[in-house]
């Protein structure tokens, strides 16, 4: 019998997750299929539902139910309940149980370049959902500070206090300073949407140089304005789709218990662009 897996969100429409793990299920022959199901917010728990109706195996789950989508699991891993959120559910029998495949797939792409993060001071710009995941990710790989710069301080509030009780050193900035302290951090990560569909840049470049690590999470387009121009001075550069090949290669494991076939997702995903 055909397995189904999902991913649920709003907007949904724009996802690449269809492609990368159907992809993947032709390419090792499973009999399973994977679909965008649109869930508009408040409303997950009639979307819930509707899922345990038809037997999903599995869902990844997007903005904007990453956080609400706790309440709605029978169990989650230490990861999942340290974020606060979850974007990968297994269902075990009726049992859903969720798993945050953002915390490693943000940090692989770091281990693929053997970049040591540990004693590493860290600007990360953007205290939404996805900042989380990062600084959990930095965390366990031992970083020293994380400095946090963001449009409100009140959000950025929130992101230090959590760091805090990771105990990691952290601090706010606000972005015009950023843009002019970035040249002093190994590594600046955006977590925000700013450049997406090429549409400006979080923070001034000008002071970014060749012993800085920029990483961008946003991946449309592939070349965003803060990395061409970081790139353009000299920047290490790590790419927004190879944070989103390396969560949905995890949540691919999740599910099938198999090693994601990683060439074979690779390409479509780059096709996709």
């Amino acid at each position: 019998m055909t397995k189904t897996y999902a991913v649920i969100g709003d907007p949904i429409d724009h996802s690449f997750s269809p492609a990368l793990h159907n992809a993947a299920f032709l390419f090792l022959g499973l009999d399973c299929t994977y679909i965008a199901y649109r869930i508009p917010k408040g409303e997950l728990e009639y979307g819930i539902e509707a899922l345990k109706k038809i037997n999903i195996a599995g869902f990844n789950v997007t903005i904007p139910h990453k956080v609400d989508m706790m309440k709605f699991l029978d169990d989650a891993d230490d990861i999942c309940k340290k974020v606060g959120a979850t974007n990968t559910v297994i269902n075990n029998e009726g049992i859903f149980k969720g798993y945050n495949t953002d915390v490693d797939g943000f940090i692989d792409p770091i281990k693929m370049r053997k970049i040591d993060s540990s004693g590493s001071d860290v600007l990360l710009i953007g205290a939404g959902g996805a900042a989380r995941a990062i600084i959990v990710g930095f965390s366990n790989e031992k970083v020293r500070k994380i400095t946090i710069a963001n449009r409100t301080r009140q959000r950025a509030d929130e992101m230090i206090r959590f760091a805090h009780s990771l105990g990691l050193e952290s601090e706010y900035l606000d972005l015009e300073s950023a843009g002019e302290e970035a040249g002093k951090y190994k590594f600046v990560v955006n977590a925000t949407s700013i450049g997406l569909k090429g549409m400006g840049c979080p923070i001034s470049t000008r002071n970014i140089g060749k012993n800085t690590i920029v990483y961008d999470i946003v991946y449309v387009p592939v070349e965003t304005p803060l990395i061409e121009k970081s790139k353009s001075q000299g920047a290490t550069i790590i790419y927004g789709w190879e944070m989103l090949l390396a969560q949905a290669m995890k949540s691919f494991q999740i599910w099938t218990g198999r090693p994601a076939p990683y060439e074979a997702m690779k390409l479509t995903l780059l096709g996709r662009f």
